[in-house]
């Protein structure tokens, strides 16, 4: 299954998931954290602070998100959970 970056239309694609978390985090820009300010990795690393640093009612009132837009994120966060090697990814951003 390939992979495809998704911010900004930038349109990369990878062969995995780790890979393209990786780009991500390396080649787009950090983003600030609307919730606590803390500055993260732009794309999967962004949404994963979010949903699991701060609660769904933070996250909607922080970005002006709906129901739909959470739903979209929690189900790519899990789908990036089942098939992302987390390590690999580690190992690679300590880089």
């Amino acid at each position: 299954m390939a992979w495809e970056c998704g911010i900004d239309g930038c349109g990369a694609v990878f062969e995995d998931a780790e890979s393209t978390i990786v780009h991500q985090a390396t080649e787009h820009t950090r983003q600030e954290c609307q919730v606590c300010g803390t500055v993260v990795p732009d794309g999967y690393l962004a949404i994963r602070h979010a949903f699991t640093e701060h609660s769904r009612a933070e996250y909607v009132r922080a970005y002006g998100a709906s129901s739909e837009e959470v739903r979209n994120r929690e189900e790519l966060l899990a789908e990036v959970e089942d098939v992302a090697d987390m390590e690999t990814i580690a190992t690679e951003l300590k880089r």
